[in-house]
């Protein structure tokens, strides 16, 4: 049965890298996680400075040595600079089989192909390695980037989840998307294998 015990594996696509993120990333991700655009939905403190993003950064490690959280760092390849994460926020293997995956993209980066191919290995890990059989993904109701994003990779909507999350503005209603292994099969979002 998988266990994560904070390892982070590499996995490299072709315009982008799954790392491990590190303190010495923290001016690329926040940059990221403070751009408003980005960060209108992710409902993270707020950043202000480096020294935030850092705290973040070693926090979610944390959360993988826990078997809480399996999150990267998406690094783009050319420029080596770190353009957003992805990954599992939570799963539960024993009596599921089940995973939740999120991610973010630094506006600037929007609609290149950068988190769809990072999406493509995040999940490819999920299913062939973590041995999941569904993905989750959730989106706040307002966010309509998002829901377009899960349904281009091969998520279903399967409804609103009201007053699902608690935020500093109050209760928000989330969408809720899955992915199946036998529908990944089918639909295999990438045909790229992952490569350590």
């Amino acid at each position: 049965m998988y266990q994560c015990k904070g390892i982070i594996p590499e996995l490299r696509g072709t315009t982008v890298r799954l790392r491990k993120m590190s303190p010495r990333d923290a001016d690329d991700l926040y940059q990221c996680w403070s751009d408003e655009r980005t960060a209108r939905y992710l409902y993270l403190p707020s950043m202000n400075g480096r020294h935030d993003a850092e705290a973040l950064i070693l926090l979610l490690n944390e959360l993988s040595e826990s078997e809480d959280s399996l999150r990267w760092g998406v690094e783009h390849l050319d420029s080596g600079i770190m353009i957003g994460s992805c990954g599992f926020n939570g799963w539960q293997i024993q009596g599921a089989f089940r995973g939740e995956f999120g991610c973010e993209l630094a506006s600037s980066y929007w609609g290149n192909g950068y988190m769809r191919e990072a999406a493509a290995m995040a999940l490819e890990y999920g299913f062939r390695v973590m041995g999941l059989n569904r993905v989750e993904a959730f989106s706040d109701i307002h966010n309509e980037r998002g829901a377009e994003f899960f349904r281009k990779i091969g998520f279903e909507y399967e409804g609103i989840l009201r007053e699902y999350k608690h935020t500093s503005t109050g209760y928000i209603d989330v969408n809720i998307f899955s992915l199946l292994r036998r529908d990944w099969n089918r639909e295999n979002i990438s045909d790229q294998d992952i490569r350590g």
